[in-house]
């Protein structure tokens, strides 16, 4: 745990500030709007590497005990949910009728994925994890409606939402067939 929650602790306390326009504000009159983003990105990504290298040190460690035993029909369901996740996704960066409907794609796409593995996991590092992203996202969603829209113009045809649906379930199998298995968490048995 000893990288894990520091990291989660980093990544989040970046992605508050955005959640609260007066910080936000006064940090970018102190420090300027490049220098903001910077150091925005610097401590999102510095959390993140310790994300990574927390969970590869907690999975299977003593510490990860086993909470629940979460039922074999999870499992499955992890894998009819993060197919519209992966779609929510790939919406958040192509302009489709999708995105405009979603509103904000991304955060949907957290909850679903963090769902999906709270559901099929029942171990300590699961809780932490996903159970942390989960209650993020749910906050920020929250926090959105509360600030003004973000004004975008509306996406027409369905030219964007097919290309969402694409790359959205190409990344799905990429992460089904390969980059999960990658990570040392195979999801696939072998044949």
């Amino acid at each position: 745990m000893a990288f894990l929650i520091p990291g989660l602790l980093l990544f989040f306390a970046a992605h508050l500030v955005p959640t609260l326009p007066g910080l936000r504000g006064s940090l970018i009159a102190r420090l300027g709007e490049a220098p903001y983003k910077l150091a925005f990105s610097l401590c999102a990504a510095a959390g993140l590497v310790m994300i990574v290298f927390g969970v590869s040190i907690f999975r299977g460690s003593a510490a990860d005990i086993q909470i629940w035993t979460p039922p074999l029909w999870s499992r499955h369901l992890v894998f009819a949910l993060m197919a519209p996740a992966f779609v929510l996704l790939a919406a958040a960066y192509i302009p489709s009728r999708l995105r405009d409907w979603a509103g904000h794609p991304m955060l949907l796409a957290i909850i679903l994925w963090a769902t999906a593995h709270l559901l099929a996991n029942g171990d300590r590092l699961a809780l932490l994890l996903f159970g942390s992203f989960l209650l993020f996202a749910l906050f920020d969603r929250w926090s959105v409606a509360r600030r003004a829209p973000a004004r975008r113009p509306a996406a027409t045809g369905w030219t964007g939402d097919a290309a969402a649906l694409v790359v959205g379930l190409a990344c799905w199998a990429a992460v089904l067939f390969w980059l999960h298995a990658s990570a040392g968490a195979p999801l696939l048995a072998a044949r």
